[in-house]
């Protein structure tokens, strides 16, 4: 499966399955999972890049751990919303996934993410060494966070609109 828009995602999500959040950089990949219940999303731990394919089989094996169901993926865009080079490189990054999976994708603007972790990860006293360890999973925290408070949003309105407040 390719891309869906996140508007999608709540009805694709089956119970007992959770959602990953990915931050791909050229070096490691960022990873994150929510919480059953799809509010809260939780670090994992990175994944060092090597080639596509054995990136992909390391990533589908940590999504089957943890019954992932859909992944949130960081479009690296613009500060302007223009998208570059690195915005095309995830886009095929899954495209290419999605011939090795059905996952379903959702990209979500990452736009300020990495700054956010690092914030955070200085906040929390971590040192500079372990920061970078760990910014890249924090990222994509964020950026699962960002995406798991909108889906809660969306169902929020859903309620709203058939009665169910």
């Amino acid at each position: 499966m390719a891309a869906i828009e996140i508007e999608e995602l709540a009805g694709r999500i089956l119970p007992g399955q959770t959602i990953a959040g990915i931050d791909l950089g050229t070096v490691t990949i960022g990873l994150a999972v929510s919480d059953l219940s799809l509010r809260l999303a939780s670090p994992r731990p990175m994944i060092k890049r090597k080639k596509f394919t054995l990136d992909a089989v390391v990533m589908l094996a940590s999504f089957e751990r943890d019954r992932v169901g859909a992944a949130v993926i960081g479009l690296p865009v613009n500060m302007d919303g223009s998208e570059g080079p690195r915005a095309q490189a995830t886009r095929a990054f899954v495209r290419s996934m999605a011939e090795k999976s059905d996952l379903p994708f959702v990209f979500w603007d990452e736009r300020l993410s990495t700054v956010a972790a690092e914030r955070a990860l200085i906040e929390m006293d971590v040192s500079r060494k372990k920061r970078k360890e760990r910014i890249d999973s924090a990222a994509a925290s964020f950026i699962l966070q960002g995406a798991l408070d909108r889906l809660t949003g969306l169902r929020a309105a859903a309620r709203a609109q058939s009665g169910d407040v």
